[in-house]
Protein backbone atom coordinates (compact mmCIF):
# COMPACT_ATOMS: atom_id res chain seq x y z
CA UNK A 1 0.00 0.00 0.00
CA UNK A 2 2.95 2.40 0.59
CA UNK A 3 4.47 1.42 -2.23
CA UNK A 4 1.31 2.30 -4.12
CA UNK A 5 0.89 5.73 -2.41
CA UNK A 6 4.91 6.42 -3.16
CA UNK A 7 4.04 5.41 -7.19
CA UNK A 8 1.24 7.58 -7.16
CA UNK A 9 3.34 10.44 -5.62
CA UNK A 10 6.15 9.90 -8.03
CA UNK A 11 3.82 10.13 -11.48
CA UNK A 12 2.68 13.41 -9.79
CA UNK A 13 5.69 14.62 -8.88
CA UNK A 14 6.56 14.16 -12.38
CA UNK A 15 3.29 15.33 -14.01
CA UNK A 16 4.09 18.46 -12.07
CA UNK A 17 7.97 18.85 -13.09
CA UNK A 18 6.56 18.10 -17.16
CA UNK A 19 3.83 21.02 -16.70
CA UNK A 20 4.27 24.65 -18.23
CA UNK A 21 4.03 27.47 -15.64
CA UNK A 22 0.77 28.20 -17.17
CA UNK A 23 -0.73 24.91 -16.61
CA UNK A 24 0.40 24.80 -12.99
CA UNK A 25 -1.41 28.27 -12.62
CA UNK A 26 -4.62 26.81 -14.00
CA UNK A 27 -4.37 23.66 -11.55
CA UNK A 28 -3.64 26.02 -8.58
CA UNK A 29 -6.98 28.30 -9.37
CA UNK A 30 -8.99 25.11 -10.03
CA UNK A 31 -7.91 23.38 -6.85
CA UNK A 32 -8.69 27.20 -4.95
CA UNK A 33 -12.01 27.63 -6.63
CA UNK A 34 -13.34 23.98 -5.92
CA UNK A 35 -11.84 24.45 -1.96
CA UNK A 36 -13.62 27.73 -1.78
CA UNK A 37 -17.07 26.24 -2.87
CA UNK A 38 -16.90 23.19 -0.57
CA UNK A 39 -16.52 25.83 1.88
CA UNK A 40 -19.26 28.32 1.02
CA UNK A 41 -21.64 25.00 0.60
CA UNK A 42 -20.72 24.09 4.15
CA UNK A 43 -21.13 27.78 5.77
CA UNK A 44 -24.71 28.10 4.04
CA UNK A 45 -26.00 24.63 4.81
CA UNK A 46 -24.57 25.44 8.26
CA UNK A 47 -26.87 28.52 8.45
CA UNK A 48 -29.71 28.70 10.95
CA UNK A 49 -33.13 28.34 9.76
CA UNK A 50 -35.57 30.80 9.88
CA UNK A 51 -39.04 30.22 11.68
CA UNK A 52 -41.77 32.46 10.78
CA UNK A 53 -44.11 34.39 13.35
CA UNK A 54 -46.87 34.60 11.10
CA UNK A 55 -47.20 32.09 8.36
CA UNK A 56 -49.32 33.96 6.16
CA UNK A 57 -47.85 37.08 3.94
CA UNK A 58 -48.61 40.46 5.25
CA UNK A 59 -49.23 42.26 2.31
CA UNK A 60 -50.00 45.56 4.09
CA UNK A 61 -47.08 47.96 4.09
CA UNK A 62 -48.37 49.72 7.90
CA UNK A 63 -49.21 46.47 9.55
CA UNK A 64 -45.71 45.12 8.62
CA UNK A 65 -43.89 48.20 9.68
CA UNK A 66 -45.78 48.09 13.08
CA UNK A 67 -44.89 44.40 13.52
CA UNK A 68 -41.12 44.66 12.13
CA UNK A 69 -40.73 47.94 14.88
CA UNK A 70 -42.20 46.54 17.75
CA UNK A 71 -39.50 43.46 17.40
CA UNK A 72 -36.89 45.71 16.95
CA UNK A 73 -37.84 47.02 20.16
CA UNK A 74 -38.06 43.75 22.15
CA UNK A 75 -34.44 43.40 20.39
CA UNK A 76 -34.99 40.40 18.86
CA UNK A 77 -33.07 39.38 15.28
CA UNK A 78 -35.96 39.00 12.10
CA UNK A 79 -35.93 39.53 8.56
CA UNK A 80 -38.71 39.52 6.06
CA UNK A 81 -38.74 37.54 3.23
CA UNK A 82 -39.72 38.55 -0.50
CA UNK A 83 -43.43 37.34 -0.19
CA UNK A 84 -43.64 39.72 3.22
CA UNK A 85 -43.48 36.42 5.77
CA UNK A 86 -41.95 38.17 9.05
CA UNK A 87 -39.00 35.39 10.44
CA UNK A 88 -37.43 35.09 13.58
CA UNK A 89 -34.15 32.42 14.34
CA UNK A 90 -35.99 29.90 16.31
CA UNK A 91 -39.13 28.56 18.03
CA UNK A 92 -39.34 30.03 21.32
CA UNK A 93 -39.05 33.38 20.16
CA UNK A 94 -42.20 32.99 17.65
CA UNK A 95 -44.07 31.83 20.49
CA UNK A 96 -43.30 35.02 22.52
CA UNK A 97 -43.22 37.24 19.62
CA UNK A 98 -46.79 36.07 18.67
CA UNK A 99 -47.92 36.42 22.31
CA UNK A 100 -46.53 40.01 22.18
CA UNK A 101 -48.14 40.95 19.07
CA UNK A 102 -51.81 39.50 19.94
CA UNK A 103 -51.89 40.76 22.97
CA UNK A 104 -50.79 44.98 21.41
CA UNK A 105 -53.53 44.11 18.39
CA UNK A 106 -50.33 43.95 15.69
CA UNK A 107 -51.60 40.87 14.13
CA UNK A 108 -53.50 42.03 11.02
CA UNK A 109 -57.31 40.98 10.79
CA UNK A 110 -57.88 37.20 8.85
CA UNK A 111 -54.17 36.43 9.41
CA UNK A 112 -54.22 33.07 11.37
CA UNK A 113 -51.36 32.81 13.29
CA UNK A 114 -51.86 29.08 14.16
CA UNK A 115 -51.39 27.52 10.30
CA UNK A 116 -47.32 27.29 10.84
CA UNK A 117 -48.49 24.29 13.10
CA UNK A 118 -50.62 22.76 10.41
CA UNK A 119 -49.90 19.12 9.14
CA UNK A 120 -51.26 17.60 6.28
CA UNK A 121 -50.93 13.57 6.15
CA UNK A 122 -52.56 11.34 3.88
CA UNK A 123 -53.24 8.55 6.18
CA UNK A 124 -55.72 10.03 8.77
CA UNK A 125 -59.68 11.03 7.99
CA UNK A 126 -60.86 14.72 8.13
CA UNK A 127 -62.32 13.81 11.90
CA UNK A 128 -58.89 13.03 13.36
CA UNK A 129 -56.90 15.49 11.55
CA UNK A 130 -59.42 18.26 12.91
CA UNK A 131 -58.94 16.57 16.64
CA UNK A 132 -55.64 16.39 16.11
CA UNK A 133 -55.58 19.98 15.03
CA UNK A 134 -57.87 21.34 18.18
CA UNK A 135 -55.02 19.48 20.06
CA UNK A 136 -52.11 20.93 18.36
CA UNK A 137 -53.90 24.38 18.81
CA UNK A 138 -54.52 23.74 22.51
CA UNK A 139 -51.18 22.95 22.59
CA UNK A 140 -49.44 26.10 21.25
CA UNK A 141 -51.75 28.54 22.99
CA UNK A 142 -50.27 26.69 26.00
CA UNK A 143 -46.79 27.30 24.66
CA UNK A 144 -47.35 30.83 23.54
CA UNK A 145 -48.76 31.78 26.74
CA UNK A 146 -46.12 29.99 28.83
CA UNK A 147 -43.54 32.37 26.70
CA UNK A 148 -44.81 35.05 28.53
CA UNK A 149 -42.08 36.57 30.99
CA UNK A 150 -44.41 37.07 34.14
CA UNK A 151 -45.83 33.12 33.98
CA UNK A 152 -44.40 30.27 35.04
CA UNK A 153 -46.93 27.60 34.41
CA UNK A 154 -50.16 27.32 32.46
CA UNK A 155 -53.22 25.01 31.60
CA UNK A 156 -55.44 25.61 28.84
CA UNK A 157 -58.95 23.73 28.51
CA UNK A 158 -61.10 24.31 24.94
CA UNK A 159 -64.38 22.79 24.79
CA UNK A 160 -65.61 22.91 21.09
CA UNK A 161 -69.47 22.04 21.31
CA UNK A 162 -70.41 19.27 18.38
CA UNK A 163 -72.68 21.38 15.29
CA UNK A 164 -76.11 21.53 15.83
CA UNK A 165 -78.51 21.75 13.18
CA UNK A 166 -80.04 25.05 14.54
CA UNK A 167 -78.39 27.96 15.44
CA UNK A 168 -80.43 28.45 18.48
CA UNK A 169 -79.66 24.83 19.51
CA UNK A 170 -75.84 25.44 18.92
CA UNK A 171 -73.60 25.66 22.53
CA UNK A 172 -70.89 28.18 22.56
CA UNK A 173 -67.39 27.81 22.73
CA UNK A 174 -65.65 28.10 26.00
CA UNK A 175 -61.66 28.30 26.94
CA UNK A 176 -60.36 27.57 30.55
CA UNK A 177 -56.80 29.43 31.11
CA UNK A 178 -55.25 28.40 34.99
CA UNK A 179 -52.00 30.34 34.58
CA UNK A 180 -49.22 30.23 37.92
CA UNK A 181 -47.49 33.83 37.99
CA UNK A 182 -43.42 33.71 38.63
CA UNK A 183 -42.63 34.90 41.75
CA UNK A 184 -42.57 38.85 41.96
CA UNK A 185 -44.62 39.40 38.79
CA UNK A 186 -47.50 41.77 38.60
CA UNK A 187 -49.70 39.87 36.20
CA UNK A 188 -52.72 39.04 38.59
CA UNK A 189 -52.74 43.40 39.07
CA UNK A 190 -52.01 44.00 35.44
CA UNK A 191 -54.64 44.83 33.50
CA UNK A 192 -53.39 45.28 30.53
CA UNK A 193 -51.12 41.42 30.56
CA UNK A 194 -54.40 39.89 31.06
CA UNK A 195 -56.23 41.62 28.55
CA UNK A 196 -53.46 40.78 26.06
CA UNK A 197 -53.75 36.47 27.32
CA UNK A 198 -57.93 37.54 26.73
CA UNK A 199 -56.97 38.63 23.40
CA UNK A 200 -54.91 35.63 22.52
CA UNK A 201 -57.36 33.28 23.40
CA UNK A 202 -60.40 34.95 21.12
CA UNK A 203 -58.05 35.87 18.56
CA UNK A 204 -56.27 32.33 18.16
CA UNK A 205 -59.90 30.24 18.75
CA UNK A 206 -62.61 30.58 16.10
CA UNK A 207 -65.90 31.66 17.87
CA UNK A 208 -64.75 32.35 20.96
CA UNK A 209 -66.82 35.58 23.26
CA UNK A 210 -65.92 37.52 26.15
CA UNK A 211 -68.56 36.33 28.17
CA UNK A 212 -67.16 32.38 27.26
CA UNK A 213 -63.39 32.77 28.74
CA UNK A 214 -62.16 32.71 31.99
CA UNK A 215 -58.63 32.78 33.49
CA UNK A 216 -57.58 31.86 36.60
CA UNK A 217 -54.23 32.17 38.74
CA UNK A 218 -53.05 28.86 40.70
CA UNK A 219 -55.18 29.83 43.90
CA UNK A 220 -58.40 30.06 41.78
CA UNK A 221 -58.88 33.66 41.56
CA UNK A 222 -61.07 35.00 38.64
CA UNK A 223 -58.42 37.60 36.93
CA UNK A 224 -60.59 38.69 33.90
CA UNK A 225 -63.22 40.11 35.59
CA UNK A 226 -63.06 43.21 33.72
CA UNK A 227 -66.15 44.35 35.42
CA UNK A 228 -65.16 43.74 39.14
CA UNK A 229 -61.84 45.50 38.26
CA UNK A 230 -63.29 48.74 37.52
CA UNK A 231 -63.21 49.43 41.14
CA UNK A 232 -59.98 48.54 40.90
CA UNK A 233 -59.05 51.26 38.03
CA UNK A 234 -61.05 54.04 39.60
CA UNK A 235 -58.59 53.69 43.10
CA UNK A 236 -55.76 53.64 40.64
CA UNK A 237 -57.03 56.42 39.11
CA UNK A 238 -57.19 58.23 42.04
CA UNK A 239 -53.87 56.86 43.46
CA UNK A 240 -52.31 58.51 39.81
CA UNK A 241 -53.62 61.79 40.31
CA UNK A 242 -52.64 61.95 43.97
CA UNK A 243 -49.37 61.40 42.68
CA UNK A 244 -49.21 63.53 40.24
CA UNK A 245 -50.82 66.25 42.70
CA UNK A 246 -47.66 65.77 45.05
CA UNK A 247 -45.27 65.51 42.05
CA UNK A 248 -46.22 69.20 41.00
CA UNK A 249 -46.68 70.54 44.64
CA UNK A 250 -43.05 68.82 45.20
CA UNK A 251 -41.81 70.86 42.01
CA UNK A 252 -43.11 74.09 43.06
CA UNK A 253 -42.09 73.71 46.65
CA UNK A 254 -38.03 73.05 45.28
CA UNK A 255 -38.21 75.82 42.97
CA UNK A 256 -39.66 78.40 45.71
CA UNK A 257 -37.66 77.31 48.55
CA UNK A 258 -34.42 77.06 46.48
CA UNK A 259 -35.16 81.02 45.24
CA UNK A 260 -36.00 81.88 48.79
CA UNK A 261 -32.63 80.04 50.43
CA UNK A 262 -30.50 81.55 47.82
CA UNK A 263 -31.22 85.26 48.82
CA UNK A 264 -32.03 84.36 52.80
CA UNK A 265 -30.00 81.50 53.30
CA UNK A 266 -31.35 77.68 54.24
CA UNK A 267 -31.20 78.37 57.79
CA UNK A 268 -33.71 81.07 58.15
CA UNK A 269 -35.94 79.74 55.55
CA UNK A 270 -36.85 75.94 56.63
CA UNK A 271 -40.80 76.02 56.25
CA UNK A 272 -42.68 76.29 53.29
CA UNK A 273 -46.39 74.81 52.68
CA UNK A 274 -47.70 74.78 49.77
CA UNK A 275 -51.21 72.75 48.53
CA UNK A 276 -52.67 72.98 44.99
CA UNK A 277 -55.85 71.95 43.74
CA UNK A 278 -56.65 70.03 40.96
CA UNK A 279 -59.68 69.64 38.74
CA UNK A 280 -58.96 65.90 37.28
CA UNK A 281 -62.07 65.58 35.00
CA UNK A 282 -62.65 66.29 31.52
CA UNK A 283 -64.28 69.54 30.00
CA UNK A 284 -64.99 70.03 26.60
CA UNK A 285 -65.07 73.93 26.29
CA UNK A 286 -66.79 75.13 22.85
CA UNK A 287 -66.31 79.19 22.62
CA UNK A 288 -67.93 81.34 19.80
CA UNK A 289 -66.05 84.51 19.16
CA UNK A 290 -66.50 87.64 16.74
CA UNK A 291 -63.99 89.66 16.02
CA UNK A 292 -64.00 92.25 13.50
CA UNK A 293 -62.80 92.36 9.60
CA UNK A 294 -59.80 93.31 7.91
CA UNK A 295 -60.05 95.21 4.93
CA UNK A 296 -56.71 95.80 4.13
CA UNK A 297 -54.03 94.83 6.10
CA UNK A 298 -50.62 96.61 7.10
CA UNK A 299 -48.29 97.36 4.72
CA UNK A 300 -44.67 95.81 5.15
CA UNK A 301 -41.68 98.56 5.66
CA UNK A 302 -43.83 101.96 6.45
CA UNK A 303 -43.44 103.71 9.46
CA UNK A 304 -47.38 104.11 10.49
CA UNK A 305 -49.71 101.74 10.18
CA UNK A 306 -52.00 101.98 7.07
CA UNK A 307 -54.48 98.86 7.75
CA UNK A 308 -58.10 99.16 7.27
CA UNK A 309 -60.05 97.53 9.87
CA UNK A 310 -63.64 97.98 10.13
CA UNK A 311 -66.17 95.89 12.77
CA UNK A 312 -68.66 94.48 10.14
CA UNK A 313 -69.36 94.21 5.84
CA UNK A 314 -72.62 95.24 4.46
CA UNK A 315 -73.94 91.52 3.47
CA UNK A 316 -77.56 92.97 1.93
CA UNK A 317 -79.69 96.00 2.14
CA UNK A 318 -83.31 96.41 2.09
CA UNK A 319 -85.46 99.97 1.48
CA UNK A 320 -88.64 99.82 1.91
CA UNK A 321 -91.09 103.60 1.30
CA UNK A 322 -94.86 104.62 1.46
CA UNK A 323 -95.61 108.54 0.91
CA UNK A 324 -99.40 109.27 0.31
CA UNK A 325 -100.81 112.52 0.15
CA UNK A 326 -104.79 114.05 -0.75
CA UNK A 327 -108.02 114.79 0.96
CA UNK A 328 -109.71 112.54 3.68
CA UNK A 329 -112.96 111.16 3.19
CA UNK A 330 -115.25 108.97 5.39
CA UNK A 331 -116.90 105.74 3.75
CA UNK A 332 -120.70 106.38 3.27
CA UNK A 333 -123.58 104.07 2.87
CA UNK A 334 -125.87 103.11 0.04
CA UNK A 335 -127.11 106.27 -1.66
CA UNK A 336 -129.70 107.27 0.29
CA UNK A 337 -129.01 105.80 3.38
CA UNK A 338 -126.69 107.02 5.80
CA UNK A 339 -123.34 105.55 6.78
CA UNK A 340 -122.74 103.96 10.19
CA UNK A 341 -119.59 106.25 10.70
CA UNK A 342 -119.25 108.08 14.43
CA UNK A 343 -120.36 111.55 14.39
CA UNK A 344 -116.91 112.54 16.12
CA UNK A 345 -115.17 111.11 12.77
CA UNK A 346 -118.05 112.42 10.47
CA UNK A 347 -116.94 116.04 11.19
CA UNK A 348 -113.46 115.62 10.41
CA UNK A 349 -114.05 114.84 6.77
CA UNK A 350 -112.83 116.23 3.65
CA UNK A 351 -109.86 117.21 5.68
CA UNK A 352 -106.32 117.34 4.47
CA UNK A 353 -104.12 114.63 4.65
CA UNK A 354 -100.16 113.24 4.07
CA UNK A 355 -98.29 110.00 4.76
CA UNK A 356 -94.71 109.24 4.71
CA UNK A 357 -93.12 105.89 5.77
CA UNK A 358 -89.45 105.00 5.14
CA UNK A 359 -88.06 101.41 6.24
CA UNK A 360 -84.31 100.74 5.85
CA UNK A 361 -82.72 96.79 6.78
CA UNK A 362 -79.08 96.29 6.93
CA UNK A 363 -77.64 92.99 7.51
CA UNK A 364 -74.15 93.35 8.47
CA UNK A 365 -71.63 90.16 7.99
CA UNK A 366 -68.45 90.35 11.13
CA UNK A 367 -65.94 87.35 11.19
CA UNK A 368 -66.41 84.58 13.71
CA UNK A 369 -64.43 81.76 15.39
CA UNK A 370 -65.75 78.80 16.82
CA UNK A 371 -62.73 77.19 19.32
CA UNK A 372 -63.38 73.48 20.48
CA UNK A 373 -60.76 72.41 23.35
CA UNK A 374 -60.73 70.27 26.23
CA UNK A 375 -58.68 70.91 29.74
CA UNK A 376 -58.29 68.17 31.58
CA UNK A 377 -56.45 68.41 34.14
CA UNK A 378 -56.21 72.01 35.63
CA UNK A 379 -55.30 73.95 38.09
CA UNK A 380 -58.12 74.93 40.25
CA UNK A 381 -56.29 76.69 43.44
CA UNK A 382 -53.09 77.16 44.77
CA UNK A 383 -51.93 78.09 48.23
CA UNK A 384 -48.77 78.87 49.41
CA UNK A 385 -47.20 79.81 53.06
CA UNK A 386 -43.75 80.42 54.33
CA UNK A 387 -42.08 81.49 57.33
CA UNK A 388 -38.87 83.24 57.30
CA UNK A 389 -36.88 83.78 60.77
CA UNK A 390 -35.14 87.10 61.15
CA UNK A 391 -31.03 87.45 62.00
CA UNK A 392 -29.48 87.02 65.59
CA UNK A 393 -26.55 88.73 66.12
CA UNK A 394 -24.23 88.41 69.64
CA UNK A 395 -23.75 91.39 71.74
CA UNK A 396 -20.39 92.17 72.56
CA UNK A 397 -18.81 94.58 75.59
CA UNK A 398 -16.33 97.27 75.01
CA UNK A 399 -13.36 95.24 75.12
CA UNK A 400 -15.58 92.65 72.17
CA UNK A 401 -15.42 89.96 74.14
CA UNK A 402 -19.13 88.77 73.81
CA UNK A 403 -21.73 89.45 77.10
CA UNK A 404 -22.52 86.62 79.18
CA UNK A 405 -25.65 86.37 80.86
CA UNK A 406 -26.35 85.52 84.52
CA UNK A 407 -27.02 81.84 83.23
CA UNK A 408 -24.42 81.19 81.51
CA UNK A 409 -25.49 81.99 78.50
CA UNK A 410 -24.25 84.54 75.71
CA UNK A 411 -26.86 87.54 74.85
CA UNK A 412 -27.84 87.76 71.40
CA UNK A 413 -30.15 90.16 70.26
CA UNK A 414 -32.55 89.46 66.93
CA UNK A 415 -33.23 92.08 64.08
CA UNK A 416 -36.43 91.23 62.45
CA UNK A 417 -36.91 90.81 58.60
CA UNK A 418 -38.30 94.24 57.45
CA UNK A 419 -41.73 94.36 56.00
CA UNK A 420 -40.10 95.14 52.15
CA UNK A 421 -38.18 92.39 52.16
CA UNK A 422 -41.38 90.14 53.13
CA UNK A 423 -43.40 92.07 50.41
CA UNK A 424 -40.36 91.25 47.79
CA UNK A 425 -40.49 87.49 48.59
CA UNK A 426 -44.52 87.07 48.29
CA UNK A 427 -44.23 89.01 44.67
CA UNK A 428 -41.21 86.13 44.14
CA UNK A 429 -43.03 83.12 44.95
CA UNK A 430 -46.27 84.42 43.24
CA UNK A 431 -44.34 84.78 40.06
CA UNK A 432 -42.76 81.27 40.34
CA UNK A 433 -46.13 79.32 41.15
CA UNK A 434 -47.78 81.62 38.26
CA UNK A 435 -50.23 83.64 40.90
CA UNK A 436 -53.49 83.54 39.55
CA UNK A 437 -56.21 85.82 41.41
CA UNK A 438 -59.13 85.32 39.48
CA UNK A 439 -59.27 81.28 41.15
CA UNK A 440 -58.11 82.36 44.76
CA UNK A 441 -54.83 81.63 44.39
CA UNK A 442 -52.91 82.69 47.94
CA UNK A 443 -49.79 83.65 49.15
CA UNK A 444 -49.13 84.23 52.77
CA UNK A 445 -45.14 85.26 54.04
CA UNK A 446 -44.51 85.81 57.51
CA UNK A 447 -41.25 86.63 59.92
CA UNK A 448 -41.93 84.40 63.45
CA UNK A 449 -38.99 83.61 65.29
CA UNK A 450 -37.78 80.19 64.85
CA UNK A 451 -37.05 78.14 68.18
CA UNK A 452 -33.25 77.83 68.23
CA UNK A 453 -32.55 77.09 72.02
CA UNK A 454 -31.21 74.15 71.33
CA UNK A 455 -28.72 75.81 68.10
CA UNK A 456 -27.56 78.48 70.97
CA UNK A 457 -26.74 76.54 73.43
CA UNK A 458 -24.82 74.26 71.14
CA UNK A 459 -22.98 77.41 70.01
CA UNK A 460 -22.27 78.51 73.72
CA UNK A 461 -20.92 75.20 75.02
CA UNK A 462 -18.61 75.23 71.53
CA UNK A 463 -17.53 78.97 72.34
CA UNK A 464 -16.68 77.97 75.91
CA UNK A 465 -15.21 75.03 74.90
CA UNK A 466 -12.77 77.24 72.75
CA UNK A 467 -12.04 79.30 75.24
CA UNK A 468 -11.16 76.39 77.60
CA UNK A 469 -8.99 75.29 74.81
CA UNK A 470 -6.94 78.48 74.15
CA UNK A 471 -6.24 78.96 77.95
CA UNK A 472 -5.03 75.33 78.27
CA UNK A 473 -2.81 76.23 75.40
CA UNK A 474 -1.80 78.84 76.86
CA UNK A 475 -0.68 77.47 80.20
CA UNK A 476 0.94 74.63 78.08
CA UNK A 477 3.03 76.77 75.72
CA UNK A 478 4.01 78.96 78.93
CA UNK A 479 5.48 75.66 80.49
CA UNK A 480 6.58 74.69 77.61
CA UNK A 481 8.57 77.67 77.38
CA UNK A 482 9.45 77.53 81.11
CA UNK A 483 10.73 74.24 80.55
CA UNK A 484 12.48 75.08 77.24
CA UNK A 485 13.88 78.00 79.08
CA UNK A 486 15.36 75.92 82.17
CA UNK A 487 16.84 73.22 79.66
CA UNK A 488 18.60 76.10 78.07
CA UNK A 489 20.29 77.51 81.05
CA UNK A 490 21.31 73.98 82.31
CA UNK A 491 22.62 73.35 78.76
CA UNK A 492 24.82 77.00 78.79
CA UNK A 493 26.31 75.68 82.44
CA UNK A 494 26.70 71.88 81.73
CA UNK A 495 28.88 73.17 79.07
CA UNK A 496 30.92 75.73 80.83
CA UNK A 497 31.94 73.02 82.99
CA UNK A 498 32.85 71.02 80.85
CA UNK A 499 34.58 73.30 79.10
CA UNK A 500 36.36 74.23 82.16
CA UNK A 501 36.95 70.74 83.27
CA UNK A 502 38.53 70.48 79.89
CA UNK A 503 40.85 72.94 80.52
CA UNK A 504 42.12 71.26 83.46
CA UNK A 505 43.05 68.45 82.06
CA UNK A 506 44.83 69.91 79.29
CA UNK A 507 46.66 71.99 81.17
CA UNK A 508 47.50 68.74 83.46
CA UNK A 509 48.80 66.69 80.48
CA UNK A 510 50.61 69.70 78.94
CA UNK A 511 52.66 69.78 82.11
CA UNK A 512 53.15 66.31 81.98
CA UNK A 513 54.59 66.53 78.57
CA UNK A 514 56.69 69.17 79.99
CA UNK A 515 58.17 66.99 82.62
CA UNK A 516 58.97 64.04 80.16
CA UNK A 517 60.28 66.22 77.76
CA UNK A 518 62.55 67.54 80.36
CA UNK A 519 63.39 64.64 81.18
CA UNK A 520 64.71 63.21 78.18
CA UNK A 521 66.58 66.50 77.58
CA UNK A 522 68.44 65.92 80.37
CA UNK A 523 69.63 62.49 79.45
CA UNK A 524 70.40 63.64 76.13
CA UNK A 525 72.78 66.27 77.69
CA UNK A 526 73.93 63.72 79.93
CA UNK A 527 74.97 61.47 77.17
CA UNK A 528 72.47 58.46 78.27
CA UNK A 529 70.83 55.88 76.05
CA UNK A 530 67.37 56.31 76.22
CA UNK A 531 65.28 53.26 74.49
CA UNK A 532 62.07 54.26 74.46
CA UNK A 533 59.55 51.26 73.88
CA UNK A 534 56.89 50.51 71.19
CA UNK A 535 54.16 51.44 73.71
CA UNK A 536 55.62 54.69 74.48
CA UNK A 537 56.58 55.83 71.27
CA UNK A 538 52.37 55.05 70.20
CA UNK A 539 51.43 57.16 73.62
CA UNK A 540 53.47 59.89 72.44
CA UNK A 541 51.89 60.00 68.95
CA UNK A 542 48.40 59.40 70.13
CA UNK A 543 49.07 62.00 73.09
CA UNK A 544 50.15 64.45 70.11
CA UNK A 545 47.47 63.77 67.92
CA UNK A 546 45.21 64.23 70.76
CA UNK A 547 46.77 68.10 71.30
CA UNK A 548 46.11 68.61 67.82
CA UNK A 549 42.55 67.36 67.99
CA UNK A 550 41.75 69.51 70.90
CA UNK A 551 43.05 72.78 69.22
CA UNK A 552 40.69 72.11 66.33
CA UNK A 553 37.89 70.07 67.89
CA UNK A 554 37.35 70.42 71.61
CA UNK A 555 34.10 69.17 72.39
CA UNK A 556 35.48 65.58 70.32
CA UNK A 557 38.92 65.73 72.13
CA UNK A 558 37.24 66.18 75.45
CA UNK A 559 34.99 63.38 74.59
CA UNK A 560 38.60 61.10 73.28
CA UNK A 561 40.40 62.26 76.73
CA UNK A 562 37.50 60.70 78.77
CA UNK A 563 37.81 57.46 78.14
CA UNK A 564 41.22 57.33 77.22
CA UNK A 565 41.12 57.72 81.04
CA UNK A 566 38.50 55.43 81.80
CA UNK A 567 40.80 52.79 79.82
CA UNK A 568 43.62 53.93 82.30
Amino acid sequence: MNEFFKKLLGRLMGLWAGWTMQQRVILAAVVIVGIAGVVALFRVSASPVMVPVISRPITDEAALDRIMFRLDQEGVKSAVTANGIVQVADEQTARRMRAILAREDLIPSGTDPWQVFDRERWTITDFERKVNFRRAQTKMIAEHIKSIDDIDDANVIVEWPPKELFLSDQNPVTASVIITPKPGSDITQNRKKIEGIHKLLKFAIEGLRDEHITINDNYGNILNDFDGLAEFDRLKTIELESKMVLDLEKKYRGLVLTALQHTFSSNRVKDLNIKIDMDMSKKKIDTKENFPVTIRPRTPGLPYDDSLIVPSVLLSESISETKWEGTGFNPEGPAGVEGQVPPSFKDMGNLYGKVASTTRTHNEEINQRLIQEEKSPQIDRVTVSVNIDGKWKIKYDEKGKPVILTDGSIEREYTPVPAEDLRKAGDLIRDAIGYNSARGDSVTVQNIAFERSAEFKAEDDAYFKKKQMQTTIIIFISGLTLLLFGFILFRMISREMERRRRLAEEERARRQQMLRESAMAEAEQEGMDVSISVEERTRMELMESVINMAKEHPEDAGNLIRTWLAEE
